[in-house]
């Protein structure tokens, strides 16, 4: 059992083919390790603490800044498949050959590439707040770098609904985020989010033929999450993924917008485990 959590898990770097990945590592040893790829502008620290520690009481978590975020090298990717090749690459610089994966609304997208493209890398996974390539009302045109200057209020109004419990949901999950006081991340700069929105918005675009075939090749386990007012990806999304995924069970929360996993933490962590031990 590592000794470290969330907030004191130092951080670390692999370099791959010449990109130095940031990511930190704790939790307890034993069995694949569980790889967390997180949300549009999201760097180490944007992981709900209390998710990334009860994931480290029973498994190893892995932490990761993709290239060009946070204090990883590089220039970001502007497309989700280059995305995730850079993410197999680090697996591989770790030595990584079984794992599953947490991805949240962009890590999601990654998530289903890397299944797709190493289907022998990804054992299981979990998708939280994400849609299918070419999903249903994936445009993310009112999605906009200038929404990052003010991520509290941000936070509050994309990742809760109005209403009192959610937003007292919303105070605790931004208390929990100041958990962590030393060694933080470098924030995502404007030209790293740029290229990650216009990967979000190529995503979804819908393919001309075959709209929904790539998941009917993903055979992983796959457990989806999603709020039923999620705004930034509308609800329908995470039915297609599970009606067309090979081997899907979905989870929809109510009165909960794109950030249901943390308004429902306990709940989430024990299906999550649930799931994952099988």
């Amino acid at each position: 059992m590592s000794e470290y959590r969330h907030a004191t898990a130092p951080n670390l770097v692999a370099t791959a083919e010449g990109v130095q990945y940031a990511y930190r590592r704790f939790g307890s040893r034993g069995g694949p390790p569980l790889l967390l790829l997180n949300y549009f502008a999201a760097n180490l620290d944007a992981w709900d603490p209390k998710i990334t520690d009860g994931f480290a009481s029973y498994r190893e978590v892995i932490l990761l800044d993709g290239a060009g975020i946070g204090r990883s090298s590089d220039e970001t990717p502007s497309t989700v498949g280059a995305m995730a090749e850079g993410c197999y690459r680090f697996c591989q610089a770790l030595g990584l050959q079984s794992l599953d994966i947490v991805g949240f609304s962009l890590g999601g997208m990654i998530a289903q590439q890397l299944a797709f493209d190493h289907p022998d890398l990804v054992r299981r996974m979990i998708l939280l707040g994400t849609g299918p390539r070419g999903g249903e009302g994936m445009t993310f045109t009112e999605l906009s770098t200038e929404d990052l200057v003010d991520p509290v209020k941000l936070l509050k109004s994309a990742f809760f609904t109005p209403s009192e419990a959610s937003q007292a949901a919303a105070e605790a999950y931004l208390a929990r985020l100041s958990l962590r006081a030393a060694e933080l991340d470098t924030p995502v700069s404007m030209e790293a989010a740029s290229a990650q929105l216009n990967a979000i918005r190529g995503w979804g675009l819908i393919p001309s033929t075959d709209r929904y075939a790539m998941l009917a090749r993903i055979h992983q386990p796959t457990l989806v999450v999603h709020g039923s007012k999620d705004i930034i990806v509308p609800p329908i999304n995470s039915f297609l993924l599970a009606q067309n995924m090979l081997n899907a069970k979905l989870v929809m929360y109510p009165d909960a917008n794109h950030g249901a996993q943390s308004q429902y933490a306990e709940d989430f962590l024990q299906q999550a485990r649930q799931y994952l031990s099988r």
